[in-house]
């Protein structure tokens, strides 16, 4: 499992700072696990939307084509 951190406005709108996700296999990189996390709708679509939020992986600012994996720590920050 992957371990999801949320920050700032984020905790507010998604009533939780943080959670454990299984990643299913077509999510290979950020953009994908955000793309993933959209599809729940509601606030996630609206708050993870593109240029929204920024990712780290495993406490590194990563690319939206960078890799994720299970077991990684993965952060999500609004730029906004």
């Amino acid at each position: 499992m992957a371990r999801l951190l949320h920050f700032a406005g984020l905790v507010d709108t998604l009533g939780r700072a943080s959670g454990d996700v299984g990643l299913p296999a077509e999510v290979g990189s950020v953009r994908d696990l955000l793309a993933w996390l959209r599809r729940r709708g509601g606030a996630w679509e609206a708050v993870l939307a593109d240029e929204a939020v920024r990712a780290t992986v495993n406490k590194q600012f990563a690319a939206p084509e960078h890799p994720v994996r299970d077991r990684d720590e993965i952060a999500l920050v609004p730029t906004r």
